[in-house]
């Protein structure tokens, strides 16, 4: 058996595992790679893999990161089968349709550059028929059901707490020489105690983990501070008719922001002139199978439901539709509150609210997410002079707030809570998805914790196991 770390290896993008036993190559995550539209173009056009040759996919849950290259794969000759939960399955649906939206509407745009340039014009990683023959392939796994995939390699899922269908991932490696190997993969862990959703699991007797470093050298605030926080937000662009801009992913941040608004307003605390905005077509779909997946609620979630309120629903609160019912919003004055994809500020409507928002000192963009390096959010993170938007150098001189409580991955404290749970078996670990200083941060809490081998790796890097 052996393992080749081909993604999220030294960085938080583009997933991509390679585990070969039993005469069989199963990908844990096929993600995109996200950071210099160059570079990211370069890699996530040319896999690491010949997609012909992968038997299987194991998908640890929807986010592009973990999923966003799977059309690729097929589209150059992977005919396997895809490994995830129902949940993950519907997400991957609507994501990967929309993943395919912006790649065209973003092509269109950098194509009319190079054509004026005389240069070869650049095609789609991938089209929706791609999409369309992904979605023949995927097989929805139950949690706690284990499911031989192949001779002697079983799978089973566990809840990771992260987003919506989220699984921590189990390959039970049994080999004709009777070398035997339970790996554990931990794909995203969730924050603890997050909304909606139910705490992370502690599988057991894993001897081989891979394990999540995003936030492996930080510990975020209480979540008590999300809701005093916005609080103060809203009483501020209520005070000054401004617009509090949001950018969010779709799937898990979208959901997580209209939980705590919605709280809010049950408490009398959104002042009544406030209008909350979900801008994006995918943000909608995903609330709505949310709303279809009540079974992984937590026992918060479900009390509302019993007493007849949605925790994703609330009075004031407005999807918009159109393109055009999008932009009338830059025209539309405060307060409100605008909540649009994409979360790191690489696509999506929540661009063309910033080149209006962020002119405006009486504005807040608030940030609530992991921002991956040479991103816009990055940018705005670290509060540039200016930002390019469109091409534009645009001056930033909004108020730019951090919550970090909000984070749908675990802290620190959440990933040693959740080590010491199941690290008895360990014998070699590896520390991926995160920037080289998270993953050095893992690296030392996994050997304070006992685990004698433990390893960083780096891109393409293999281990062989006996």
């Amino acid at each position: 058996m052996r393992i080749t770390f081909y993604g999220a290896a030294q960085t938080t993008t583009g997933s991509m595992h390679l585990v070969e036993a039993n005469g069989k190559r199963i990908l844990l995550d096929c993600g995109l790679y996200q950071g210099h539209r160059k570079e990211a173009f370069e890699k996530n056009r040319n896999l690491p893999v010949d997609p012909a040759k992968i038997d299987y996919v194991i998908l640890s849950h929807a986010h592009i990161d973990h999923s966003g290259n799977l059309p690729q794969l097929v589209r150059q000759g992977f005919r396997g089968r895809v490994f995830a939960r129902q949940s993950t399955t519907d997400l991957c649906d609507v994501m990967l349709r929309d993943s395919c939206f912006l790649q065209k509407r973003d092509l269109e745009y950098i194509n009319k550059k190079r054509r004026k340039e005389g240069k070869k014009l650049f095609e789609p990683l991938y089209e929706e028929s791609d999409v369309d023959a992904l979605m023949q392939l995927f097989v929805p796994t139950h949690m706690h059901e284990p499911r031989e995939i192949c001779r002697g390699i079983t799978l089973e899922f566990f809840n990771a707490g992260h987003i919506l269908g989220s699984a921590l991932v189990q390959l039970d490696i049994r080999s004709d020489h009777g070398h035997n190997h339970r790996l554990l993969f931990s794909g995203d862990l969730g924050q603890p105690n997050q909304p909606i959703l139910r705490h992370y699991e502690y599988p057991a007797g894993a001897d081989i983990l891979i394990i999540e470093s995003t936030y492996a050298d930080k510990f975020h605030p209480s979540a008590d501070d999300v809701e005093l926080r916005l609080e103060k937000y809203l009483k501020y662009i209520d005070r000054h008719n401004a617009k509090l801009l949001i950018p969010a992913f779709s799937v898990g941040r979208t959901q997580q922001i209209i939980y705590y608004l919605n709280k809010l307003r049950e408490k009398g605390k959104v002042p009544r002139e406030v209008k909350v905005y979900i801008d994006s077509p995918l943000s909608q779909k995903a609330t709505r199978i949310y709303a279809k997946h009540r079974e992984v609620y937590n026992d918060e979630a479900k009390r509302m439901l019993a007493e007849g309120k949605d925790p994703l629903e609330f009075p004031g609160m407005v999807f918009v539709g159109t393109p055009e019912e999008s932009m009338a919003l830059n025209d539309t004055p405060g307060p409100m509150i605008i909540i649009a994809a994409s979360g790191m500020c690489e696509g999506g409507r929540v661009l063309h609210h910033l080149k209006h928002c962020v002119q405006d000192e009486d504005n807040i963009i608030l940030i609530c997410g992991f921002q991956a390096e040479n991103t816009l959010g990055r940018r705005i993170v670290e509060r540039r002079e200016t930002i390019k938007v469109f091409g534009e150098e645009v001056p930033l001189r909004a108020r730019v707030e951090i919550i970090n409580a909000l984070s749908a991955h675990a802290d620190r404290a959440g990933l040693i809570d959740w080590i010491n749970e199941v690290k008895d078996n360990v014998r070699s670990a590896f520390a991926v998805h995160g920037e080289p200083e998270k993953v050095a941060a893992m690296a030392d809490i996994l050997k304070e914790h006992g685990i004698r081998n433990v390893v960083a790796p780096m891109p393409g890097q293999t281990y062989q196991f006996e």
